[in-house]
């Protein structure tokens, strides 16, 4: 399986950094997974609704460039499904079985994504009604594709 991972910003902290390291390391096992990362769209605190879309939409652009034709989209959005750690491997189990061997995640900056990038999506998913640093969801993401894994192949992990 091939897994890519599109999103808004660049790491600069190294404790996230090793992090996502450490879980493409330990993925290679399982599959071929990417990240890509394209620059966010500067912006002041406090800005209008209209103007935090076009920031969004600026966003958007980027990612796009980047969405191969044959993937599965895959749109993390914090009103997105909820799944359990068992349920996400179920999901990416069957993608395999129905030979869907791309899968491909979006990952918005901080004020999130665009609802037309989300409506484009085949699925929207998110970790929890919690916001969490758009950074930090990579490693949580790479995280839950890693225990997938394991649960798939029925390998042991700590709970």
């Amino acid at each position: 399986m091939h897994i890519s991972i599109l999103a808004v910003g660049r790491l600069k902290e190294k404790y996230l950094v090793d992090a996502l390291q450490e879980y493409l390391k330990r993925l290679r096992a399982y599959a071929r997974v990417e990240i890509k990362e394209v620059a966010d769209q500067g912006y002041n605190e406090g800005i209008s609704a209209a103007l935090e879309e076009e920031v969004k939409k600026k966003e958007a652009l980027r990612l796009e460039k980047h969405i191969k034709q044959d993937t599965l989209l895959v749109a993390l959005d914090r009103e997105g499904e909820e799944l359990t750690s068992g349920e996400l491997a179920d999901w990416l189990s069957s993608l395999a079985l129905r030979g869907k061997s791309h899968v491909t995640f979006l990952i918005g900056g901080s004020l999130g994504l665009t609802r037309e990038i989300q409506s484009r999506a085949d699925r929207r998913l998110s970790f929890s009604r919690l916001t969490f640093p758009h950074q930090l969801m990579r490693v949580l993401l790479l995280e839950q594709i890693y225990r997938s894994f394991k649960i798939i192949k029925g390998e042991p992990y700590h709970k």
